[in-house]
């Protein structure tokens, strides 16, 4: 990425966020139906039970609807791991592209790089 200030390099941005606040999003899932399970059992009475149980639930449907909705944008592959090897390299190669770029580059002028001019 040459530079990241560029309209141009900016194409497929909204995808890459897109599936990065997903895995986020599962992962979260994945911790708290932990969590809730481990709470659920650490409780006595009927009502927080219920309450847990429920939460539960919609927890677990929500990772399921989570996860289809990756395996269906091609953003997991958990069942081919060769893929899934390949998409998570991608991504570690992104982060270190990412974090090489220069945020305060010496030359900030941005004009003609936009559908219409800056005035002057």
């Amino acid at each position: 990425m040459e530079d990241y200030l560029d309209p141009i390099n900016s194409v497929n941005m909204p995808e890459l966020t897109d599936s990065g606040v997903a895995l986020e999003l599962l992962l979260s899932l994945k911790t708290g139906v932990r969590t809730l399970s481990i709470s659920l059992t650490e409780t006595a009475s009927p009502v927080p039970q219920k309450l847990l149980r429920t939460q539960l639930d919609v927890m677990i449907d929500l990772y399921f609807e989570t996860s289809e909705l990756m395996m269906k944008k091609q953003w997991l592959k958990p069942y081919d791991l060769h893929q899934q090897k390949e998409l998570d390299i991608k991504s570690a190669q992104n982060a270190i592209d990412i974090a090489k770029l220069d945020l305060f580059p010496e030359n900030m002028n941005r004009k003609g790089l936009f559908p219409t001019p800056p005035k002057d």
